[in-house]
C-alpha cells in the first residue's frame, strides 16, 4: 500500500462518524452481508453512514484489507476505529454495543 492511499484511508476514517467500507453503495449493495451490516447500523439508529464501494476502486480494496488486515467485507469505522464486519456488526447490534458506539 502506498503512502497516499494510506493517507486517503486515514482521512476518510476520520472525518467520517460511521464509514463502511463495501461492495456496492448504502442505496444498492452488491452483497448480502454489505446489505445486512447497513440495515443493522440503521436499526441501531446510524443517522449518516458514509460508504466507499471497494468494487469500484481496485486499489482500495486491496489497501483497505491491508490497512485493517481484515480480509473480508464489509468493513465497518465508528468514530475513527475500525469495529469489524457484518457479524460482529449483528453481534454488536444483539447485545446492545452498537447503540452505546453510536451514542444512541
Amino acid at each position: 500500500m502506498t503512502e497516499d492511499m494510506k493517507t486517503k484511508i486515514k482521512n476518510l476514517v476520520e472525518k467520517n462518524k460511521i464509514l463502511i467500507f463495501m461492495k456496492g453503495t448504502i442505496e444498492t449493495p452488491q452483497c448480502g452481508f454489505s446489505a445486512r451490516a447497513v440495515q443493522n447500523l440503521q436499526k441501531a439508529g446510524a443517522e449518516k453512514i458514509e460508504s466507499v464501494n471497494i468494487l469500484a476502486d481496485r486499489d482500495m480494496y486491496s489497501a483497505i484489507r491491508e490497512y485493517t488486515d481484515w480480509p473480508t467485507f464489509p468493513q465497518v469505522f465508528i468514530n475513527g476505529k475500525f469495529v469489524g464486519g457484518c457479524d460482529i456488526v449483528t453481534e454488536m447490534l444483539q447485545n446492545g454495543e452498537l447503540k452505546k458506539e453510536l451514542g444512541k
